[in-house]
């Protein structure tokens, strides 16, 4: 008899978790609290309490080609960076092709999960549900938490002394959905993530002024990169990770600054982060640096105080008449229908194996799926991580001893801070193609480089130097796809569909620039050769 599973939410996390549910043979059930799947890609005019909320006007940071699950490339048509509207119909197309609908209950919250009584020689679940005011309660082999961590919002209101006394409007990001209404107003943003910047980009073409403040800084960065190509498929490479492991921390150092400056200088823009060693991740706008060109956003430093009206900063400057503060301070991590025990968080530690197995379970038939931000997209993240979880889950892979469970967690918490600090908005931040491998290699999808050269130059050439996207974890292993590699070399290609939207004439492939490279080269030829006959 198959295993049944429950899945809580049907955002990507969830819709991905159903397909390797069922690729595996168990038998899914999810449990979706509002109406429709999507979760926090689903755009809501209101905010609904219990789920993630976006802003109208939020696009995907990472590209098409890299954001894919890794056996469903994206319509070549679809342009390369997505509005919430155009990823959301990917999911729905996701979801018809694999038929995954018919697993998910609508409307039906998740009350508590808790361990049977046996749970020591069984690993079920008792799983508790409500739907229309009827309760329900249901056992399951294995459960995989996948509603997020953009929830419950985070306002630090004891870093704002003064705030119970100012007269002005202020929220959360978590409640902002469109510029109208914000006419002609002075508006502080508190935060410099990629809603920080996006909302305050927006706002600053309707209101009167626009503030920023930043206690470290932020690099800012341009969706689009080398030859207009988007920047993730040029950042994210095998050859460029191999670097990150092998050279030291102060030639990266440099390195890093050196590309995050080659845009425009952060110093002369305010936005110098404050400690550059750390491996923080890049906000993604491409509009931030000419507002602030123009005088729209102005850089502040930390508040320290609020009145009435006015916001005083760290540097002693003061900015009167503020009207609204929008604080983009991120997220406190919730779990209201788990036990405290199950999913723990710690001095600023989540204590999960690999950010997703509880070490402390008589049975590892608990994973949660998406609860990490990778310096990478988050779809190929947590499709590998629901690929493994369901093998665990089948008994394929097994998990080490707690002991050496809890030895990973707290070397990769020190790690963590080492590589990116102690801010309480990196706790789940790590690696990207290091992470995907380490999940890759439990379930045997990580491709092996030197076999791969050996039986396919062309394609081992790509999968180091080209985009690690997520079509490189189908060459290999269960789970294999024999369109993988086509899907590989065809990437350009669908690339740049949606860009040549107007018919040119073709040019010829001998460019000027082309001549003088082989001109430069017969000149180093020619030196060389007549340095050695002098001799």
């Amino acid at each position: 008899m198959a295993k049944k599973v429950a899945v809580i939410g049907a955002g990507v996390s969830g819709l991905i978790s159903l397909k390797c549910c069922v690729d595996e043979g168990l038998e899914p059930t999810c449990f979706e609290r509002t109406k429709d799947i999507g979760g926090l890609w689903r755009f809501q005019e209101n905010v609904e309490d219990g789920r993630a909320s976006i802003y109208q006007s939020v696009i995907t940071n990472t590209s098409k080609e890299m954001s894919c699950f890794s056996d469903f490339p994206m319509p070549e048509d679809f342009p390369n960076f997505l509005h919430n509207s155009k990823l959301l119909e990917y999911f729905r197309i996701f979801a018809k092709k694999f038929d995954l609908l018919k697993y998910i209950q609508f409307q039906t919250t998740v009350l508590s999960v808790k361990k049977r009584p046996d749970f020591s020689s069984s690993g079920q679940w008792e799983v508790v549900t409500e739907n229309k005011g009827q309760e329900q309660s249901s056992v399951f082999d294995a459960v995989m938490v996948c509603n997020g961590h953009h929830i419950l919002p985070h306002i630090p209101l004891e870093e704002f002394p003064g705030i119970e006394r100012f007269k002005g409007q202020y929220f959360h990001s978590r409640q902002y959905k469109c510029p109208e209404g914000f006419e002609g107003k002075h508006i502080l943003v508190v935060g410099i993530g990629n809603s920080a910047a996006d909302i305050a980009v927006e706002l600053s073409k309707k209101a009167a002024q626009v503030f920023i403040s930043t206690r470290g800084g932020s690099w800012i960065i341009s969706r689009i990169s080398k030859d207009g190509y988007p920047w993730d498929m040029i950042f994210h490479t095998r050859y460029k990770s191999m670097l990150q492991d092998v050279l030291p921390r102060i030639v990266l150092k440099w390195m890093r600054n050196q590309q995050m400056d080659r845009w425009f200088s952060h110093e002369n823009y305010a936005l110098e982060p404050q400690n550059k060693n750390l491996m923080k991740e890049s906000i993604v706008n491409d509009e931030l640096p000419s507002h602030i060109l123009r005088g729209a956003i102005k850089v502040k430093s930390k508040v320290r105080e609020l009145t009435e009206t006015s916001a005083i900063f760290e540097d002693g400057t003061v900015e009167e008449d503020i009207d609204v503060i929008v604080f983009a301070t991120g997220y406190t991590l919730s779990f209201p229908f788990l036990e405290d025990s199950l999913v723990k968080v710690e001095n600023n530690m989540v204590s999960l194996f690999k950010y997703m197995f509880p070490p402390h379970h008589e049975k590892p038939t608990l994973a949660c799926i998406g609860l990490i931000q990778p310096l990478g997209p988050i779809f190929p993240t947590v499709e590998l991580q629901a690929r493994w979880a369901t093998r665990v889950f089948k008994g394929l892979c097994t998990l080490p001893s707690e002991k050496t469970m809890m030895e990973d967690i707290i070397e990769r918490h020190k790690k963590r801070i080492d590589l990116f600090g102690e801010s309480q908005s990196q706790i789940l931040q790590t690696n990207y193609i290091s992470y995907l491998d380490e999940l890759a290699l439990e379930i045997g999808a990580k491709p092996e480089l030197l076999s791969l050269l050996l039986k396919d130059p062309k394609l081992a050439v790509k999968v180091y130097f080209g985009p690690c996207n997520s079509y490189q974890y189908r060459l290999v292993g269960p789970g294999q796809w024999e369109g993988a590699r086509r899907a590989i070399l065809t990437q350009k290609q669908r690339i740049l569909k949606p860009l040549k939207t107007r018919a040119l004439e073709p040019s010829s492939n001998f460019s000027v620039s082309f001549l003088l490279k082989i001109l430069g080269l017969l000149a180093v030829v020619v030196a060389f050769f007549s340095r050695f006959l002098w001799f």
